[in-house]
């Protein structure tokens, strides 16, 4: 092989590299969108898994910090602030009901991300999109609307677990017996 037949073989080969990686970068970004927005599931994960999650909103690393915190489940029942109306959660204690008493719920204006200290706690889920009987219409002052469409999935999720509920998620938690002590993360979407 002479000089031009390498240089020639080199160069596709590095035209065919570079046409591969933005092929892959295009679908990398097409699947970040997919976790988004109409992922098809329900996401539980075990807060030790956390960091999986901190790149789909800049507000998630800061809830799992607050969450990691030794004391947690010592902590005042009440609404916590940590970075005003962009970032808060309550905590809570709440008697578990069953699946008949619960209705899908939606927000849009704030992700939850739910956590289960003590107690066992089922969550119903099913796409919003999919939602067609109204329970009750959007509040947009209370960030809630109401279905009474059956969820499509319920999840066990048991305590040092967490859910997260983007706009596009409508669920049904606090479904169990006993108290349910919890914090629900309301962040604001950007």
């Amino acid at each position: 092989m002479n000089n031009k037949t390498i240089f020639l073989l080199f160069l596709k080969i590095s035209i065919l590299t570079l046409f591969v990686m933005v092929i892959f970068a295009g679908c990398a970004k097409k699947g970040d969108n997919q976790i988004k927005q109409g992922r098809g599931y329900m996401i539980v994960e075990n807060l030790e898994n956390a960091e999986k999650y901190f790149d789909l909103h800049p507000a998630f690393e800061k809830a799992f910090k607050f969450l990691r915190q030794e004391n947690l489940a010592e902590l005042e029942l009440k609404k916590h602030e940590l970075d005003g109306d962009q970032l808060f959660c309550s905590i809570d204690k709440v008697q578990g009901r069953s699946r008949d008493e619960a209705k899908l719920e939606a927000h849009r204006k704030y992700i939850d991300i739910q956590y289960v200290i003590v107690g066992d706690e089922e969550m119903g889920w099913r796409p919003t999109s999919t939602c067609k009987q109204v329970a009750q219409q959007y509040d947009p002052e209370k960030d809630i609307a109401f279905f009474n469409d059956e969820p499509q999935t319920w999840k066990k999720i048991p305590p040092g677990y967490f859910t997260i509920f983007f706009p596009d998620d409508a669920h049904a938690p606090v479904i169990g017996k006993g108290e349910i002590h919890k914090v629900v993360f309301k962040v604001a979407v950007q």
